[in-house]
């Protein structure tokens, strides 16, 4: 990789480099949420990151803890000195991407191949799995409750059907129906049983395994490319960019900041968040709760802690596509390299708004990073994210951000390695003291 010459900008540079380094670390590490999870977690701790149980009673004091609920993960650091009173800064993200879902009862053949049984799991580029090598990750659940991690490597693949076998595809398009032909194959036979490869992979036994939530990823590593490597292609970078951005800020969080710095990476966003472990769920508030609690704070103080705290939901963002630029709003163009997004809606897809905006504006400044404002066509409303969840649940003042992405919801995304390492070192300034 290219190194200049001014001291400064060799700083930046290594510093990018050194970030997407361990970005693709992680990524590689993460397959699925459980798996991200429960990576967040390890990295934690290994940094000191004390490991609770919901089930326990917690300490009170100052300390910095973590805890994982299913496919999501919340961690905070509370400062010496913290009152009934002190307000939080949440960083909200989450740890699912849109895939495929194994089925109950998973195991078929057809035509002398063993195929898997899947469900589509949020909203797939479809054509961008096919004839790709796949793997199996999540967890298994055994008859006594346990919980273990399982990952297969590549396993599996969705053939595409041959040119010569679909004349009109150049014409007409591909068109894939989700239950026929998004079946993927992974061995030769007449009959197999997946789950017991599973279960062996594990470590448990077949007819112990009680219940399964496992997905298929892409298993082709993360990549650096391009002119002076400008580029970084992987999967899954909606939204674990913003979780792993979140982990980096969060180990940096000093404990005299004046508020309780926070991750939530929350489950299930890719469905709606509404589930136990999603951002419509209680697990934000439980712990958010637990902690004021603990600093003495009844239903008023903790009233007047959450006016005064700050949530940045951070989920990807659309740039500028430009084989499509007519997709994009005239006057608000996004690019890659441009610096991380703040996303505004006036239907409140996303929750920012003008104190959101002052807020992400002055963050960007103290850490010395561009910033870029993405709002959608008119005629193509966006999606939305964690933020306005978030905010409608707790009442806390919440700005919508990400990074800039090309090919979202593909097997395979697209980045500049600035715009991530520029989300990190925003986020850390976030998390600093005001």
């Amino acid at each position: 990789m290219p190194v200049v010459d001014t001291e400064t900008e060799t700083e930046i540079e290594t510093s990018t480099d050194a970030y997407v380094t361990d970005f693709a670390r992680f990524l590689s590490a993460a397959p699925s949420s459980y798996h991200a999870a429960e990576e967040v977690a390890r990295r934690l701790e290994e940094a000191g990151f004390e490991r609770l149980d919901e089930r326990d009673e917690w300490p009170a004091g100052a300390g910095r803890r973590v805890i994982v609920r299913d496919g999501s993960v919340i961690a905070w650091v509370q400062p010496e000195g913290a009152t009934a009173t002190t307000p939080f800064r949440v960083l909200g993200a989450h740890t699912d991407s849109p895939s495929f879902k194994l089925k109950p009862n998973p195991s078929s053949s057809a035509e002398g191949l063993l195929q898997v049984g899947v469900e589509i799991y949020g909203g797939p580029l479809l054509n961008s799995w096919l004839d790709r090598e796949l793997e199996l990750a999540g967890r298994l659940v055994t008859d006594d409750g346990v919980q273990h991690l399982v990952r297969t490597g590549p396993m599996l693949r969705i053939p595409q059907l041959a040119i010569h076998l679909d004349r009109e595809i150049s014409s007409g398009g591909l068109k894939l129906d989700k239950q026929r032909h998004m079946q993927p194959i992974w061995g030769v036979g007449a009959s197999g049983d997946l789950l017991a490869e599973l279960a062996g992979m594990a470590g448990v036994p077949a007819d112990g395994v009680a219940g399964h939530d496992v997905l298929v990823a892409d298993t082709a590593a993360p990549v650096r490319f391009g002119l002076n490597e400008a580029f970084f292609a992987a999967g899954r970078m909606d939204n674990l960019s913003s979780v792993y951005a979140g982990l980096v800020a969060l180990l940096e969080a000093p404990a005299d900041a004046g508020h309780v710095s926070v991750l939530a990476a929350f489950d299930h966003e890719e469905l709606g968040s509404e589930s136990r472990s999603g951002a419509s769920g209680p697990v934000l508030e439980d712990v958010l709760v637990r902690v004021a609690t603990g600093l003495g704070a009844g239903e008023i103080e903790r009233r007047r802690a959450f006016a005064a705290s700050w949530l940045v939901s951070s989920d990807a963002g659309h740039a500028v596509h430009p084989n499509y630029p007519d997709r994009h709003d005239p006057a608000n163009r996004p690019v890659l390299g441009g610096g991380p997004l703040l996303k505004l809606n006036a239907n409140q897809r996303y929750a920012t708004d003008a104190a959101g905006s002052a807020l992400w504006t002055g963050v960007c400044r103290q850490a010395g990073v561009s910033m870029q404002r993405f709002v959608s066509n008119n005629a193509i409303p966006c999606g939305s994210t964690i933020g306005p969840l978030s905010a409608t649940r707790l009442g806390i003042r919440t700005v919508d951000v990400g990074v800039p992405l090309l090919s979202m919801h593909s097997a395979r995304e697209l980045a500049h390695v600035d715009d991530l390492a520029a989300l990190g070192a925003a986020l850390t300034a976030f998390f600093a003291p005001a």
